[in-house]
Parts: C-alpha cells; sequence; structure tokens
C-alpha cells in the first residue's frame, strides 16, 4: 500500500475543490483494502474511502484523517455474470462490457468514479439503475469486522439511494452484475435517448448503439469529464429529483402552477414513494439559468445544464456552497419545494 503525506484533496476530485488530508494512503489489493481499514479503526483513526473522487463535495479545511483510495482493479466473467473489483473506473468497465457484446450498462455510460461507489447511492441515468443489473456486493463490515456478502435485495435500494448511503460501517470490495449476451442493450426507457436513437419506447438496440448515443447526450449537457471544459469541474448532478408524497402532491402543484401558470406543463413521473419532480426544471423556473454565477463569478450553475454546479478555476468549497444555498432556498421560496444534495458533503454542510 503506497503512502503520501498531507495531500490536498482538490488534486482527488472532479470538483477539484477541498483542502488538506491529514494523511493519504492506495490500496491496490482486497487485502490490503481491509487490513488498512481495520489499522485506522483499531488507532480511532477517522477514515474517508475515496473513490473516483465524483460524488464529493470536501470543505476546505479538508479531512482530519486518513484519505484511502481504494485502488483495486479488475473484473472477471462467468456467463451473464460479471464481478468487479470496487475501484475499477466505472465507464472503463461499462465500455468493455460493450466492446465484448455485453450488454445492460450501456445507459450508464459517460459517468465518472469507481464500480464500488455506484451501489451506495443506486447510480442512475437516461432511465436505468444500479440496482436493476445488481446481483450482490461483498464488503467488509467495521463493526462485526467480517467480509460479507449482501444481495441486491438486502441493500435496500431506492431512489439514489442504498443502506450503504450516508454510512461508512461498510467498505465494498467487489460488486456482481448481471448482464445480457446477445450485444443488445437494456430496453431504452428514457425519452430522450428513445428520440436520439429514432426508437421507440421499451425497444432494445445494439449496445454500442446506445453507449454512443448516452455518452452524445451526456457531452452537450457538460457530463462527461473534460479538463479543459470547466462545465465538467463539478460533482454531476447536484441536487435529486424531489419525490412529491401522494399526500402533499396536490397542494404542491397547485402552487406550482399558481406560479407558472396553467398553460405550462409540469413534468412529473411516477416515482416509489409518491411523483417525482423535475429538479432542473424547479431551477430554472425559480429564475437560475444555465451559467447563473455565484460569489465572484468563481462557482455557477454549469452553462449546459442547470443541475450542474461547477468551479469556474478559482473556486473555494464555501463558494459552491453558497450557490447551492442560494438555489436551494429560491426554489423553496418560490414553490415550497426542498432539494436536497445528491453528493456526499465531507466535513461541510449546505
Amino acid at each position: 500500500m503506497s503512502t503520501a503525506e498531507t495531500p490536498t484533496l482538490a488534486d482527488h476530485t472532479t470538483l477539484r475543490l477541498g483542502g488538506p488530508a491529514r494523511r493519504y494512503a492506495e490500496a491496490k489489493t482486497v487485502e490490503a483494502l481491509v487490513d488498512a481499514v481495520r489499522e485506522a479503526d483499531d488507532a480511532g483513526e477517522p477514515i474517508l474511502l475515496l473513490g473516483g473522487g465524483s460524488n464529493l463535495v470536501v470543505s476546505d479545511d479538508g479531512f482530519a484523517g486518513t484519505v484511502l483510495k481504494v485502488g483495486t482493479t479488475g473484473w472477471t466473467r462467468d456467463g451473464d455474470l460479471v464481478e468487479v473489483a470496487a475501484g475499477e473506473n466505472w465507464d472503463g468497465f461499462v465500455e468493455d462490457l460493450v466492446a465484448k457484446g455485453l450488454g445492460g450498462l450501456e445507459c450508464l455510460s459517460g459517468i465518472p468514479g469507481s464500480v464500488g461507489a455506484t451501489p451506495i447511492q443506486n447510480v442512475g441515468a437516461y432511465g436505468c439503475e444500479v440496482a436493476e443489473s445488481l446481483v450482490s456486493v461483498d464488503l467488509y463490515d467495521r463493526a462485526t469486522r467480517e467480509i460479507r456478502t449482501l444481495s441486491a435485495e438486502e441493500l435496500g435500494f431506492g431512489y439514489r439511494t442504498s443502506i450503504l448511503k450516508g454510512t461508512d460501517a461498510g467498505v465494498v470490495l467487489t460488486v456482481r452484475f448481471k448482464v445480457t449476451e446477445d450485444g443488445l442493450s437494456a430496453p431504452i426507457r428514457y425519452a430522450e435517448l428513445a428520440r436520439t436513437l429514432g426508437v421507440e419506447i421499451g425497444d432494445r438496440v445494439p449496445a454500442a448503439e446506445a453507449r454512443g448515443a448516452v455518452l452524445g447526450l451526456r457531452r452537450g449537457k457538460g457530463m462527461v469529464l473534460d479538463a479543459d471544459d470547466h462545465d465538467t469541474w463539478s460533482a454531476g448532478s447536484f441536487f435529486t429529483n424531489p419525490i412529491i408524497g401522494e399526500a402533499r402532491l396536490a397542494k404542491v402543484l397547485a402552487g406550482i402552477v399558481e406560479v407558472v401558470g396553467e398553460d405550462v406543463r409540469v413534468p412529473q413521473y411516477p416515482a416509489p414513494g409518491g411523483t417525482k419532480l423535475s429538479a432542473a426544471w424547479l431551477i430554472e423556473r425559480a429564475g437560475f439559468a444555465k451559467g447563473h454565477e455565484g460569489p465572484g463569478g468563481r462557482v455557477s450553475l454549469s452553462t449546459k445544464h442547470t443541475l450542474a454546479l461547477t468551479n469556474r478555476g478559482k473556486a473555494s468549497t464555501e463558494d459552491l456552497l453558497a450557490l447551492a444555498r442560494e438555489v436551494r432556498d429560491g426554489v423553496e421560496a418560490r414553490f415550497g419545494v426542498s432539494l436536497h444534495p445528491e453528493p456526499l458533503l465531507i466535513n461541510c454542510a449546505l
């Protein structure tokens, strides 16, 4: 296991924000990863697990403990079951699947980060979620100090969440997915993607075609990492789409219609536990356009996508949080709808 002293977390997050860590280490095997977590726990040392850094907002003060990079890589296949190391790059893994004629995960192309992070928040995009293909995970249980296998059912998946989100009690080591072997995609469920592909909702297409279309759509929204494009200096979608319970839905929709008018269609979609509204739509209708700037112009909403909060090059984490608060409070004041952050906030809060 390699170590480094007092690294700046801005060098390890896609937002390029975050102060120093007391210590940085990288574990390249499962054994080294488990040993490092055990040693930190025995010493009472705070530990922050780092994958691709694409879902982290780290404070300007940094992290007063050990940042442990999950550096395990590789994947194997047994028929329609693939087993992947937690540190494997997610999009590289999806690209490999598609190149080998294996389908099921292509609509999740272009998402930054590591494989081990995907079940934690049930990563999803373009009508697909990790939960639909995930079979099980191996994780290190820090309470029992044992390696356990949890099935998809045991992970308690929901919209952008699982029992692993918001807790560091389990360290994901390995993830297993079921894939298709006919070279075709999962059924296309997202209207924008179906239009791009020229197919009907529910159709299947060659996995490579679906991946190419998804990557094109994501690039157009600044959602594919590019060091030269500040619109991609983000943590992806900063706010989750709010789900409104049926008991509140009529009142919430009436309040929205009162603001935008009866002739404006309010996007809404069925979701477990209620009806899902579009956070991006609410943000725009609350007066925050693409490119809306925060403090000193150092942060802004992406010029391509209102859900991404971006570092324009010289920002601080506090700049980003100030913009997030402005947007959150503006939507709440205009529509009475609360928005909640999707990334993990480390040593900071809204």
